[in-house]
């Protein structure tokens, strides 16, 4: 998976969801709008702080995410 270097983790800034270069811009924010199809120019447009390798990286991240499987781990469970 390529580097992504521009998705940050601050737990001051937007609860700690994962952000655009610690800016106030969710990747979630980012994913919604191409995911309503507004086009990676209408999103510059709106929001001119963010590149399009933001963009890029915001998605590549969305999709490595939802891939992930979280299990929960049952200590109570008896294993005999």
């Amino acid at each position: 998976m390529q580097k992504l270097d521009r998705i940050t983790f601050n737990p001051n800034v937007m609860g700690g969801k994962p952000c655009i270069r610690g800016m106030r811009v969710t990747v979630g924010t980012l994913v919604g709008l191409v995911a309503s199809g507004n086009s990676v120019e209408d999103i510059l447009k709106a929001y001119p702080y963010v590149e399009e390798e933001d963009i890029r990286q915001a998605l590549t991240y969305a999709a490595w995410r939802v891939e992930e499987i979280d299990l929960p781990l049952d200590i109570y469970e008896n294993t005999d």
